[in-house]
């Protein structure tokens, strides 16, 4: 049985959800979002609060079942509250410059990588003085947000030996030893 299906999804204060033909929608303060249901689940508004049951014990309909309960709690939390991602770029050099929805990367490369996000995605770049530049993302749509932050990690992941690259604030890279030294 899946526990996490089976918890009721609450509505926060604000946030409108409509039911309807398997497709979910929900509206909130900080944008709208919808999710197509699979017909192997159904859902129902009970007072503040959304329930799934699956209609049968299958193995795909159990997975599905807390599958769906996930995603529509992290759209009624993304519409209340928001996603914040932050990316930190390691490295002699490595700079960001963002202007309108477009983010401007120096990575190490000969050219300046220049990447266009959607418009659901507010951008910002700061950079101190003797500190590693951060690039923060805000969104409503966590889906989108971690795969635009995965995307921009993807250019320059972090090398294990110096720790070089563009990494997730708070991640921690296992770093290697390099070679030893010459006898």
């Amino acid at each position: 049985m899946s526990r996490i299906g089976k918890a009721p999804v609450s509505i926060a204060k604000g946030v409108e959800v409509s039911i309807k033909d398997n497709v979910i929608t929900v509206k909130g303060p900080k944008g709208e979002l919808s999710q197509e249901m699979d017909s192997s689940i159904t859902v129902k508004q009970e007072g503040d609060a959304v329930v799934f049951e699956r209609k049968s014990d299958h193995p795909d309909h159990r997975a599905k079942h807390g599958l769906y309960r996930a995603l529509v709690a992290n759209m009624i939390v993304g519409v209340s509250e928001g996603y914040k991602k932050q990316l930190e770029l390691v490295g002699v050099g490595f700079r960001a410059k963002t202007s309108g929805q477009q983010l401007e990367l120096s990575l190490g490369f000969s050219h300046p990588i220049i990447f266009d996000l959607p418009k659901e995605i507010k951008v910002s770049a700061e950079t101190e003085k003797g500190k590693n530049p951060i690039v923060t993302f805000e969104s409503h749509d966590k889906q989108l947000i971690g795969q635009v932050a995965s995307k921009i990690r993807s250019l320059r992941k972090p090398e294990p030996y110096k720790g070089k690259g563009v990494k997730y604030v708070g991640e921690y890279i296992r770093r290697k030893a390099g070679k030893a030294a010459a006898k």
